[in-house]
């Protein structure tokens, strides 16, 4: 009975955090930086892995990555490559939410503000890392000839992740001691 009822309120969350990511992401798309939005999405995808578990917290990416793709927001990508946009921006969403939940529960029984800090840290290090390896895996060419002349990896650094990458960790470090207050209420 109690397994039951865990279950269902790690459901409940879960959908929850499935609403607030995608009313986050199609909200944050109005927010750019350079040609790409930003990633709000990012804090609820770390509470709901925090919080669910990291397979909650795949989920949460996947949604991610399926808002983006639905949004519009990877339409310069998807004029390129179908397969390569759709792989590379469903990978990224889903192995940012499994993997922050990872680090999550790694860490938890030691110290959770650093379970939390490592967990909000972990995940846009892996959604702008996935992304940069999907650039190079399907769409060099086209970022080559974006770069116009310049350096390609200087490009892909400064030009398509630098200063989004920067604000999404910030946020979600400047966030990690609400979220782990967060955590905390859920818990009681």
């Amino acid at each position: 009975m109690s397994k039951s009822k865990i279950s269902s309120q790690t459901l409940a969350l879960g959908a929850m955090f499935t609403a607030i990511v995608v009313v986050l992401q199609l909200l944050g798309s109005f927010i750019r930086f350079g040609p790409f939005s930003i990633s709000l999405v990012l804090v609820p995808i770390v509470i709901g892995a925090a919080m669910c578990g990291p397979f909650i917290g795949a989920w949460l990416g996947l949604v991610f990555g399926i808002t983006v793709l639905i949004s519009g927001d990877a339409a310069p990508f998807l004029a390129v490559s179908v397969p390569g946009t759709i792989i590379t921006v469903l990978l990224k969403g889903a192995l940012c939410g499994l993997i922050a939940g990872l680090v999550y529960t790694a860490l938890k029984n030691t110290n959770k503000y650093l379970a939390v800090l490592a967990a909000a840290i972990v995940c846009p290090i892996v959604n702008t890392g996935v992304f940069l390896l999907g650039c190079l895996a399907f769409f060099m060419p086209t970022i080559t000839e974006w770069a116009n002349g310049a350096p390609v990896w200087k490009y892909m650094l400064l030009g398509l992740v630098g200063g989004n990458f920067l604000f999404e960790v910030g946020i979600n470090v400047v966030l990690s001691s609400v979220i782990i207050r967060i955590i905390n209420i859920f818990k009681k």
